[in-house]
């Protein structure tokens, strides 16, 4: 297992093969990362599907307004919600968007990140400086490979739970 330097600041997101740890960037992203903490100590992340899996770019998730519903209208409708709190500022930095990193997602309005987030597959360094950076895989990418393509997939991967690690 990965080692884990700061508990508070580490998530867990157990999928169907394994989990994966995220250390979170609070020095760079202090409102996303608090965020992320936040609705996963709520539990709104838990059982939310990956609706926008794109092969070679990334795997998105994080509507905790529509991801966790098992009938199809939901499902096409993951990626238009967000958790009832409000937006989070854009947090830009220098950070690459490099394979495994995470950044928020977020509509065309630079601060309007909410809950749902993408993990990079790979090296997406023309969304720097677009999309805030605000955590990285340290361990279990090889899970983050094995969610399920599509947009929607037809039977999306979820994210069983979100923990912060000083809770487990």
């Amino acid at each position: 297992m990965a080692e884990i330097k700061d508990p508070e600041n580490t998530i867990i997101i157990e999928l169907k093969d394994g989990n994966v740890v995220i250390e979170l960037l609070p020095d760079v992203a202090p409102a996303h990362s608090e965020r992320m903490k936040e609705l996963a100590r709520s539990g709104q992340y838990d059982n939310v599907c990956f609706h926008r899996v794109i092969d070679g770019f990334m795997a998105q998730t994080g509507d905790v307004q529509h991801g966790d519903m098992e009938d199809g209208f939901n499902i096409r409708m993951a990626g238009t919600g967000a958790s009832d709190l409000p937006n989070v500022p854009a947090e830009f930095s220098k950070l690459p968007h490099d394979r495994g990193t995470l950044g928020a997602a977020r509509s065309q309005n630079p601060n309007s990140a909410n809950s749902q987030f993408f993990i990079n597959f790979k090296d997406n360094h023309f969304l720097n400086g677009q999309y805030t950076v605000y955590g990285r895989v340290i361990e279990g990418m090889e899970h983050v490979d094995a969610i399920v393509r599509g947009e929607p997939p037809a039977a999306p991967d979820r994210m069983i739970s979100v923990k912060v690690a000083a809770d487990a």
